[in-house]
């Protein structure tokens, strides 16, 4: 009820509300009013856990506006000492326990945080490893798990007893309650707080974490050849786990290098190791040497760390083949060499002019396409189906053209749905779609919400049956998607060149308008595509036509697929290998 009601709100006015309650809390105490103060007080608390289990985001406004849980905290249980200084006649002794046994809990709390990390400093998460094995590690002492928890900045929450056992004092005009709460609370903080005193102490000249020295050994020890590096964030691990089956597929031993613990948990399931070392300096002071081709497949800031390696060939194989501006970042001069699925991407460097040599381009296909049926290899027990998968917002503000979600996205959704006789609509956008546009994320939500109306399953797992279906998780992955589609409907994007491998009919949005002539000439992959303009105009004939088989662009498709991703007859996994073993050779 509360992640509904805060929805609703929004999330500055969810924690204005929360800092409210914490004000009317403490005003309520320093004058007594013990009623408003008991209401004020449970509405914290409860608004409290429901911010941190319903809204993260007006936890975190907090956070940046520097009302700390730890201040909030504080905040409650100075006015519960407010309310019962106000409303119980104390004795100098008792006045001095009032204030004096709360003040411990956060004493003790202050001395067990910082001992905590001094504990952690002793075993650092300076890597993580899948697909590993490192043997016994022998670890500094750690305090059980239940006192890692609580100990630092959460401890201050056994003071929650203060606020009932605060009424109940005010109510009685006896300080009694309020002492065996906080004896209570000073009890349990002394617990935690010399359990993990103890840790400290026992763990005293445990020296430098096994972890990284372990992980170096087994690289000793493997002698890995071929590193797939990813420096990325989560978000975009799609680009990575892209080429974990080709590298899975290599004779040479490889191995997989992340820089991000949150990219490591969303890496897609592969037989490869996998190391993980967040760190800069950690990751640099690894040993190396017997990589002989590390590959890329995003341009980060992070890279400069695997680059350095002088003994390493570097190679930028990119995410994907596509016209956007982002497939010649003038950052590729960095690598040692660029690899591109075909002639396209050659050519591509060459009208840029970012400075990457021609004699640094090597064709390889695109490996990954293997499994993508061609024309007329798939199944027609099923009824025709469109794929719509519109690429993201993009990072630019001032390029509203970058996707068709935003400005056709719902026109061409509808037309599907509508469509007569019924076809099946597939909608997968785009990984990163809503992240930097609200606008690109509410039309998403409508059109999901059209799709469920429609009978459709907005949370497909599975591309069985015959729903319409809305794909936005890791599987049914892209290319298993391509495999149940009859036509696609896209925008300029290594979707649309990778589509290319099967031969069938695809649709690229133009949005801004451009003429026919001059969108073909700008955007190569457009070569074979149906053009669909910001009205829609065009898809009924364009579904009418295709889905009759009478399809005009079938030999433009073949010789822009040999233009895009190399000649046919040229098994793109061979072309990979045959590279990937010339660089290990010198």
């Amino acid at each position: 009820m509360f992640g509904t009601f805060s929805g609703r709100i929004g999330v500055a006015a969810s924690a204005a509300l929360l800092v409210l309650t914490y004000l009317v809390t403490l005003v309520a105490g320093a004058f007594g009013w013990v009623g408003l103060f008991a209401v004020a007080g449970l509405a914290a608390v409860i608004g409290e856990f429901a911010v941190a289990r319903w809204s993260p985001p007006s936890q975190l406004l907090l956070e940046k506006v520097g009302l700390h849980l730890s201040y909030r905290q504080l905040t409650r249980d100075l006015a519960a000492v407010l309310l019962v200084a106000a409303e119980v006649r104390l004795s100098g002794g008792e006045l001095t326990l009032l204030l004096v046994l709360p003040a411990v809990v956060w004493v003790v709390s202050v001395f067990a945080g910082a001992f905590s990390i001094m504990i952690e400093r002793r075993n650092p998460l300076s890597a993580m490893v899948r697909n590993i094995e490192l043997g016994p590690l022998q670890a500094a002492p750690q305090p059980p798990a239940w006192a890692a928890a609580v100990a630092g900045d959460r401890m201050p929450l056994l003071n929650l007893l203060l606020v009932p056992a605060a009424v109940a004092a005010a109510v009685q005009h006896h300080p009694t309650p309020f002492f065996v709460a906080a004896a209570v609370a000073v009890a349990a903080t002394g617990v935690v707080g010399a359990i993990v005193a103890l840790t400290w102490l026992r763990g005293r000249g445990a020296g430098e974490g096994p972890l990284l020295p372990a992980v170096q050994r087994w690289l000793d020890s493997y002698q890995p050849e071929v590193a797939l590096y990813f420096a990325g964030p989560a978000k975009d691990v799609y680009q990575a786990n892209m080429w974990l089956a080709p590298t899975e597929a290599l004779q040479q031993r490889a191995v997989v290098l992340l820089r991000s613990r949150d990219a490591f948990l969303e890496l897609a399931d592969t037989r490869l190791p996998v190391i993980c070392v967040p760190t800069g300096v950690d990751f640099m002071n690894l040993e190396l040497g017997s990589v002989r081709a590390a590959l890329y497949s995003a341009n980060v800031g992070a890279n400069i760390h695997m680059l350095r390696e002088p003994s390493t060939k570097h190679v930028f194989v990119g995410h994907g083949d596509s016209d956007k501006q982002a497939s010649v970042n003038p950052y590729s001069k960095v690598y040692d060499e660029v690899w591109v699925a075909g002639l396209a991407g050659r050519e591509r460097y060459a009208r840029a002019g970012v400075g990457v040599l021609d004699q640094d381009i090597v064709e390889i296909g695109r490996p990954q396409l293997a499994g993508v049926h061609t024309f007329g290899a798939e199944s027609v027990d099923r009824p025709f189906t469109v794929l719509y998968a519109p690429t993201w917002e993009g990072w630019l503000d001032d390029d509203p053209y970058h996707t068709s979600l935003v400005l056709m996205g719902e026109r061409i959704v509808k037309g599907m749905l509508a469509a007569t006789p019924r076809l099946r609509l597939i909608y997968k956008p785009h990984p990163l779609t809503g992240s930097r546009s609200k606008a690109a994320r509410a039309v998403h939500d409508r059109i999901v919400a059209a799709i469920r109306a429609a009978g459709g399953d907005a949370n497909a797992s599975s591309l069985d049956g015959t729903a319409h279906l809305v794909v936005t998780g890791r599987t049914p992955a892209l290319f298993d998607c391509f495999n149940q589609t009859d036509l696609l409907v896209s925008d300029v994007s290594s979707v649309v060149s990778d589509f290319v491998q099967s031969q069938r009919p695809y649709v690229v949005a133009n949005p801004a308008g451009l003429s026919e002539d001059d969108f073909r000439r700008e955007y190569p992959t457009a070569r074979a595509a149906y053009l669909l303009s910001k009205d829609c105009g065009e898809l009924e004939k364009i579904v009418a036509v295709t889905r009759a088989g009478d399809d005009p662009m079938t030999e433009a498709r073949r010789e822009l697929k040999t233009y895009l991703l190399g000649p046919a007859e040229a098994n793109p996994m061979d072309r990979f290998q045959e590279e990937i073993d010339r660089l290990c050779r010198r």
